[in-house]
């Protein structure tokens, strides 16, 4: 049986056919580290208080409506995304 990788599980799994992987040598270790990364990414401890047209505030709750987000979460997921360079233009 033949099975249909999406674009992005056929990278990964070309990537470790090539051997491009390299095992953790110690793994719990590098699983405190990660818990730590992301512990500091999802801290939330500081208010942003903005003021934007009711057009795009009803703009980024329709589209936060449709990523399953709160709208809050969303334009926060969009700050973080837009500061580390992998926020992507729609349509690209």
């Amino acid at each position: 049986m033949k099975i249909k990788l999406a674009k992005e599980e056929k990278e990964i799994l070309d990537s470790f056919e090539k051997g491009e992987w390299i095992p953790v040598t110690n793994l719990s270790k590098r699983k405190k580290e990660l818990v730590a990364y992301a512990r500091n990414t999802l801290r939330k401890d500081k208010r942003l208080n903005i003021r934007i047209s009711e057009r795009d505030l009803i703009e980024l709750q329709r589209k936060a409506v449709k990523e399953g987000l709160p709208y809050q979460t969303y334009v926060s997921s969009i700050i973080h995304k837009f500061l580390n360079g992998t926020l992507v233009e729609a349509g690209k």
